[in-house]
């Protein structure tokens, strides 16, 4: 495809937001790496695991189910390669 490859690593801010029941991540990867993306609770207990392999580099969105999970703040949290970041959510049911 002619679509432009991202020029930096991003984790976007989960939209909707608050979300009930399921909501959408989205990440850039600006070139092929693996990547983890993982939900947490406020705590730092691991939630689930929702990406967990090498990706090609671009733009990527995955869908996050939180039916059932009580209401709440929850973090989550990508690493590709040497790339972190983390962003909050609210599931407000």
């Amino acid at each position: 495809s002619n679509e432009e490859l991202p020029l930096v690593f991003m984790l976007n801010q989960n939209y909707p937001n608050p979300f009930n029941p399921t909501t959408n991540i989205s990440y850039s990867l600006v070139n092929s790496v693996k990547v983890t993306l993982k939900i947490y609770d406020v705590l730092g207990n691991l939630i689930q695991t929702l990406v967990n392999e090498q990706q090609s580099a671009g733009n990527h969105e995955i869908n996050f189910s939180g039916t059932n999970l009580a209401s709440g703040l929850y973090i989550y949290r990508i690493q590709a390669g040497s790339f972190t970041q983390q962003k909050k959510m609210i599931l407000l049911k």
